[in-house]
């Protein structure tokens, strides 16, 4: 597995603290987190990493939790930590489980947010999908776009979302991130691998969810974290930090 070097940000000055790494979720980058990491930075060194293949991140044909976490790990030994706190969304969140079972001296404190370690159902071909239907050669502004979105992806917070990905480069509109690979990878994304081999992780954990998300079940997770703890954010779904950023920092930093 080649492990590639990772864009990233960093936020707050180094404390007594192992460092916070947040990881993000598909099609998202860095840039999203960057007012939870403000806030976080007040009290903690926060690095925002742009996963392969999203942000300013090089592009990679090969995707997957595996090489991910490679990617963290080379990440983490090219900045001299030895220690490190984990937060990840969604995909970030199974980046971040993937590297605690594998690196567990590596991990202090991890923070899984809206995601189980399971490998789920849901299909990411359709989405990828409308987005390759775009005609970028038409598109004169941010708004066409969404237009043109609506009837694929009717939550327009969810659209515009996804066309944070748009760019404008040399008077014409493109993708950031490469939907070819993200067409050929997205499988590897929505599962998660075999860990039946694995032995558990025992360090502290916290489980966020969304309350009015379904993407985390209990028993979903204490085989492989039994240090777990689970906590529920109200009137949030699988967007919680967006949905409800303070209850989400509090509870972060209470963990922490």
């Amino acid at each position: 597995m080649a492990a590639v070097d990772l864009a990233f940000e960093v936020f707050g000055e180094v404390t007594g603290q192992p460092p916070l790494l947040i990881l993000h979720g598909f099609f998202a980058s860095s840039r999203n987190w960057r007012q939870i990491a403000g806030k976080l930075a007040e009290k903690h060194q926060v690095y925002l990493l742009d996963m392969r293949n999203h942000g300013m991140s090089v592009h990679h044909p090969v995707m997957n939790y595996p090489v991910m976490a490679e990617d963290v790990l080379r990440f983490i030994g090219q900045q001299g930590l030895s220690m490190v706190n984990l937060l990840g969304h969604s995909m970030g969140g199974k980046i971040a489980m993937w590297f605690a079972l594998h690196f567990p001296d590596y991990v202090d404190k991890l923070i899984v947010v809206d995601i189980a370690p399971v490998s789920y159902a849901h299909s990411f071909v359709p989405l990828i999908s409308a987005l390759k239907s775009l005609p970028l050669a038409e598109i004169t502004n941010r708004k066409q776009a969404e237009i043109h979105l609506a009837g694929d992806i009717p939550d327009l917070s969810y659209r515009q979302f996804l066309l944070q990905n748009l760019v404008l480069k040399d008077g014409a509109y493109g993708w950031r991130v490469n939907l070819d690979i993200f067409s050929r990878t997205a499988d590897n994304i929505a599962a998660f691998p075999e860990t039946q081999h694995l032995q558990p992780y025992s360090g502290k954990t916290l489980f966020l969810a969304g309350a009015d998300s379904n993407y985390v079940q209990a028993a979903q997770i204490s085989a492989l974290f039994p240090k777990a703890s689970f906590t529920a954010i109200a009137n949030a779904g699988h967007w919680l930090h967006v949905q409800q950023p303070e209850a989400f920092l509090g509870e972060v930093e209470l963990f922490l």
